[in-house]
């Protein structure tokens, strides 16, 4: 089988068999095909296309390129949920202790945010001694004991899909609808989970801007999951404003405690029961919307899922006891807020400014190698659909150095759009696939 072979055939339109590409993916894999002949396959690829059972075989052969991590020593059902990215999308932090609290067993690879979107484990690292490190028989160990473990997404699972995101970084083929299906599929099915329930974002501060757009890819890795035999489903939410009120790695997870709490923002808890409802239903241990949401909140009246927060983050080296003392999370220095020049209606956030803004103040990655500064981030006061007086707070920016505090006030101050017209609360959940 030849490389040159397989560029022509799906230059011409045509169909690549399984074995053509578990070849091209082992292949590339062991550095035995070069980067310019993939690089024409991408090209290929993106101008060609990729039916449904070709976008699987691919997606399939990127999951076994490395380890396919093996959960069988886990009790039960094994859920896994994953978000494509946005502003303050802190879901993970609040969602996993809720779902473990009613008895599904969630066993979550993470990664690190890079630029305006953050990561979970970033967000984790603000309790003091917390580790992602951890061995596969300690992941294991704490799933079964606690319902929850989340570990570092390691450079042996699904590496195919590393060596090629790299490549079509830098050959403008990334924003292809089958091989960004197939790049999060990969690491999903190499991980090891029964259920994956996904949530795409759609908005300013999404990846994916356009709904129609964001509709489609959560279709096609819907397909692409139940295909590969995991029980998939996918939600469609919105992005155009940030999600909750908190941006930035400590606020964000001072703002899932208050969740956990009884106390989290009407949109975030929204998102966490939407998402958690199709974990439970997805697990088995609950036949309809209506009882899953019962069981779901039931663990935040009674104080389960705040417990179940601190025992995961005590297994994992953290100081449980910022979960219950959450002023012990760090600081910034300096609290600045922006206020409205004029009264009316919150009509639009600039989502991905607001990202932005955050960065500047360090609270994310320029590069892989950034510094973050766990403190720093936005308080948002009013999102869209909010009346608004003159002089009052729209968000507060929290910083620790004071010039970067006022560029991003001025900024920040740019994204909010303000009408005289009334203006309606966007709609958070687009589409639920199932």
């Amino acid at each position: 089988m030849r490389m040159y072979d397989l560029i022509n055939k799906k230059k011409n339109g045509e169909e690549l068999t399984r074995e053509e590409i578990d070849f091209m993916i082992k292949e590339y894999t062991a550095d035995a095909i070069p980067d310019y002949q993939v690089s024409a396959m991408m090209m290929a690829i993106y101008f060609r296309g990729m039916n449904e059972t070709e976008t699987l075989y691919l997606t399939e052969a990127m999951a076994k390129s490395g380890n396919m991590i093996n959960l069988s020593a886990i009790e039960g059902i094994k859920v896994d949920k994953h978000s494509t990215g946005g502003v303050g999308d802190k879901t993970s932090l609040a969602l996993a202790p809720m779902v473990a609290a009613c008895g599904i067993k969630v066993a979550k690879m993470s990664g690190r945010g890079l630029g305006h979107t953050g990561g979970t484990i970033d967000k984790l690292q603000s309790f003091p001694g917390f580790t992602t490190e951890i061995t596969v028989d300690q992941f294991i160990q704490n799933v079964n004991q606690i319902g929850i473990a989340i570990m570092g997404q390691t450079n042996e699972l699904a590496p195919a899909d590393k060596k090629l995101y790299a490549l079509r970084d830098v050959t403008a083929t990334v924003d292809h609808m089958s091989l960004i299906a197939s790049s999060i599929m990969s690491k999903k099915l190499a991980a090891g989970a029964d259920v994956i329930v996904l949530d795409v974002k759609t908005g300013s501060g999404a990846f994916m801007k356009d709904e129609k757009d964001a509709v489609a890819l959560a279709e096609e890795m819907y397909r692409i999951g139940n295909d590969a035999g995991r029980k998939t489903i996918a939600l469609v939410t919105d992005m155009d404003q940030p999600l909750g009120n908190a941006v930035g790695n400590s606020l964000e997870v001072k703002e899932a405690i208050e969740t956990l709490k009884g106390n989290g923002p009407a949109d975030f808890v929204e998102l966490c029961v939407a998402l958690g409802v199709q974990m439970i239903i997805g697990g088995g241990l609950a036949t309809d919307q209506m009882e899953a949401e019962s069981k779901i909140r039931a663990t935040i009246t009674d104080g389960t899922a705040l417990k179940r927060m601190a025992d995961f983050i005590a297994a994992q080296g953290g100081d449980a006891d910022f979960v219950y003392h959450p002023e012990k999370l760090p600081k910034a220095e300096i609290v600045e807020p922006i206020i409205a020049a004029e009264c009316g209606y919150i009509e639009k956030i600039i989502c991905d400014e607001v990202g932005l803004c955050s960065l500047v103040l360090g609270g994310g990655r320029v590069t892989k190698d950034s510094e973050i500064d766990l403190a720093v981030g936005i308080v948002l006061k009013k999102k869209v659909g909010d009346a608004v007086k003159e002089g009052e707070v729209l968000a507060d920016i929290h910083g620790n150095d004071a010039e970067k505090v006022r560029e991003v006030k001025e900024r920040l101050l740019k994204a909010y759009k303000i009408s005289s017209k009334e203006t309606r609360t966007p709609v958070l959940i687009k589409k639920i696939i199932s």
